[in-house]
This record gives C-alpha cells, structure tokens and sequence, in this order.
C-alpha cells in the first residue's frame, strides 16, 4: 500500500508539473523555422545559471497550470542559458545583459516584445498577451515614438521595456519624457540615474540641468557621486578599443586625473581590466589581475568578496588561486554571514577536495536559506556528492 501511496503521489506531482510551461529542447535555427512554420511566436526564457530571480520563476511560476494553459497554447516556449553555447550568440545579437529576460521572437528572427525581471502570475501572462497585440508590441511601440507621441505614460512603460535592451533608445525616449515635466518625483529621479550612462547621453544634461531639483531629494553627496560613476564609466568605455582589445592607459589616467586620485585611478583600471578579461574568457589574466587586486581586501564589502571567491570557483583551477579566494569567501562570511557566501564557501572546499569542510558550510548554507525563504536547489545538489 506504501508503493501505491508513493506512486500516486509521484503520478499526482508529474501532472501537476505537466500542467506548466512546456519547454522545447531544441536548437534555435529549429526553433524559428518552427515558428515560421506555425504561424506563432516562439517565447524564450533568457536565463543564468546563477540567477536568483530566474530560478524562483521555475520553481513559482512556469509550474502553474494557468501560465503553461496560455503560453503552451500561443507559443513555441524555450529556455536557453546565455552564458553558455549558442546562447553566447543569443545574447549579444538580442542584446540581453540582465537575467531573466523575456523574449518573444517571430518566425523571421525578430523579436517583437521583451520584458524582463520576476513576474508574478498574472502580470506574466499580461506580458504574453501584450506580445500578440499589435498595438502593444515593442516594434510597434518603437514606431508609435518615432511618429512622436508624447504621453508621459506611455513614454515611461516603453523606457521600462527597452532600458536593458536599448539604452541609447531609452535615452531618446525619456529625454522627450523629462523635456515635459515641470518637476521631478522620486521615481523620475530613479529612472534618470538608472538610464543615464555615459556624459555623451541626452539625458547626462537633464542630470546636469536640473541638480537642483534632485538634489532635493537625494543628499548633494550621493549626486556628486553619482556623478563622478558617470563620468569613469564615460571614460572606461573609451580607454578600452573592443577591436584590437587593448587599453589607452595614457588616455585613462589623463581623463580621471580631474575627479581621481592616481592611486584610486590605478586600483580602479586594474579591477575594470579584470572585469573585461573574465568576460573575454582569458582566465588566466584574470586570474593574475585579481590576485593583484585582493592582496589587500580588508576593505573590500562582503557582496564584492563573495563575487570575486565565486568567480574564482568557476573559473580558476589553480589550487593556490582556489585557497586564496578560500580567505576572500571566508572574509565575507565574517563581515556577513548568508546563504550565498557559506554556499561559495561549501563549493570552493569541495573544489580543493576538502569535503569534510564543504560539507559543513553545505548544511549551513541550506539552513540559513531555509530561515530566509531563500532556494537552496543547488547547494542541497553539492550535499548529495559530499
């Protein structure tokens, strides 16, 4: 009676997992050949591996029976990873830099809508819904500005759409959006840092222009800083030439001399040219760079140390290397113990083959996600290897 009991019950969770989204594992050329074939719209789940927000959709929302009901029906769904083989390529043709991204693509490769972020149930299938809409599809929205409409809310939801995707775009549509506002509120304030990026943008001006009316409600000191961000950030992007990959140092440090001390300037250069070769997948400059950069890390906050210790795990197979971000992970435990850095932690003990240790900060690491509300999938996985 047991076995039966326990069938039913596996039967009972394998419909109920069923009545989810269901995803196509297949390639994306197929994919869109499939679309164009059906008439229909291909729905992808653009995700990380390491990607909170992307795993509480799997475990919360892709599951229920009213989301897999709509998007089983309208769409041709897929999930693809874009750190990882085609979805390398994906992600820059599709310009996705911020996980999950949403994307409705049709049957000649194009994508007609994009949102992004943790949505829950119903927002979510608005979401599907507006993708089938003519009058509310991003190409269709991208047109209605061209053509020069003017609504401030309408303004605002197609910058919220294109903000990751397109940020020079962005900036054209909410330079026309704060060209009509008389006064700014806290969330105008926040779209404005959020969508200004470098000092060549429109809207670097209206941050300029308009500090007065900013500085009213944020402290005149988190403007200035903010400000001095946007002008490294302007000069990082042209110090560095993405054709040749290489670094114009002497034009770096002749720019940031004005608002950096030479000091600050170097450490700042070092961590950016570290940035850049661990997305180029130059491990082993990475690896040297940022053993450069840690040598002194006491001031270094505890997110910043777990995202080295962690990059470190992934990418680095040095053991020396691996013990050094050993002292990073456990460095932001003391400074803030939680879920992710004793999970860096249990991983990193388990690379350098010490599972005694990786099994302890394993059992740690899933009891303080427990205690959070936090997913502890993948570290309950390491536990079972321990």
């Amino acid at each position: 009676m047991k076995k039966i009991a326990l069938l039913s019950s596996l039967f009972l969770g394998a419909i109920a997992f069923a009545q989810g989204i269901k995803f196509e594992d297949s390639n994306f050329a197929t994919l869109v050949a499939k679309a164009k074939k059906e008439n229909k719209l291909i729905f992808i789940d653009a995700y990380a591996s390491w990607c909170g927000p992307c795993k509480l959709m799997v475990k919360n929302i892709f599951p229920l029976k009213s989301v897999g009901d709509y998007y089983n029906s309208h769409f041709i769904n897929a999930k693809i990873d874009m750190e990882k083989g085609e979805g390398i390529a994906l992600a820059k043709k599709y310009s996705v830099s911020a996980f999950p991204t949403y994307l409705f693509i049709n049957g000649d490769g194009e994508v007609v809508h994009r949102t992004l972020g943790y949505v829950e149930e119903n927002d979510f299938i608005q979401f599907a819904k507006d993708a089938e809409d003519p009058n509310k599809k991003l190409t269709s929205l991208k047109q209605k500005f061209e053509s020069g409409e003017s609504d401030p809310e309408f303004l605002k939801n197609l910058a919220g759409l294109t903000l990751y995707s397109d940020p020079d775009f962005t900036a054209k549509v909410l330079d026309r959006y704060f060209g009509m506002k008389k006064q700014f509120n806290q969330e105008d304030i926040q779209m404005l840092l959020t969508a200004t990026k470098n000092t060549e943008s429109p809207l670097y001006k209206v941050f300029e222009g308009r500090k007065a009316e900013i500085t009213k409600v944020m402290p005149a000191v988190q403007y200035d800083k903010f400000d001095k961000n946007i002008r490294l950030n302007t000069v990082i992007k042209k110090s560095y030439n993405t054709e040749s990959k290489t670094w114009n140092e002497n034009y770096f440090f002749a720019e940031t001399q004005e608002f950096l001390s030479k000091e600050e300037a170097t450490k700042v250069l070092h961590k950016v040219k570290s940035s850049r070769a661990l997305k180029e997948k130059d491990f082993a400059t990475y690896e040297k760079l940022t053993l450069e950069n840690y040598k002194d890390y006491s001031t270094a906050s505890s997110e910043e140390l777990n995202s080295a210790a962690w990059n470190f795990f992934e990418n680095v197979n040095n053991k020396t290397s691996l013990e050094t971000a050993l002292a990073w992970a456990q460095e932001s435990v003391n400074k803030n113990q939680n879920h992710a850095n004793t999970d860096t932690l249990a991983n990193l003990y388990n690379k350098i083959g010490d599972k005694k240790n990786a099994k302890i900060w394993a059992e740690k690491s899933i009891e303080l996600a427990k205690s959070t509300g936090q997913d502890y999938t993948d570290t309950e996985k390491l536990l079972k290897t321990l």
